[in-house]
Order: structure tokens, then sequence, then C-alpha cells
């Protein structure tokens, strides 16, 4: 897998909700800084490091 995409949705009671469209990660930020860490090290506890993505998409919606 070379991408992966999540979707991020305003949760007004932490901020941002998001999960990938192609694997079971979902994490939640209160903020945009919050939730780029928390997405990066989400990918990193679900693939092992030879089958982790090369690029993380993330599709806010409106």
């Amino acid at each position: 897998m070379n991408n992966i995409i999540f979707l991020v949705e305003d949760a007004p009671e932490v901020g941002f909700m998001t999960r990938a469209l192609d694997a079971s990660i979902f994490t939640d930020a209160d903020n945009l800084d919050d939730l780029h860490c928390k997405v990066r090290e989400a990918v990193d506890c679900h693939f092992e490091p030879d089958d982790k993505p090369k690029m993380i998409w993330l599709h806010f919606a409106q």
C-alpha cells in the first residue's frame, strides 16, 4: 500500500474525528497539529514497517 486516505470530520466534543478508508484505523484530536501526530502514530502502530504506506492523505468532510 503506497497511500492511505483518512476522512476527517468536525466533532464538537473532541475537535476532529478521523477514520481510514481502507483500514480499521480511527482516532480523534483537539486540533490540527494533534490530529497530524495522532494519525501518524496510528498508522505506525497499525502497519509493519515494510507494509506502512508512504503517503498519508487527510480528506476533510464539509
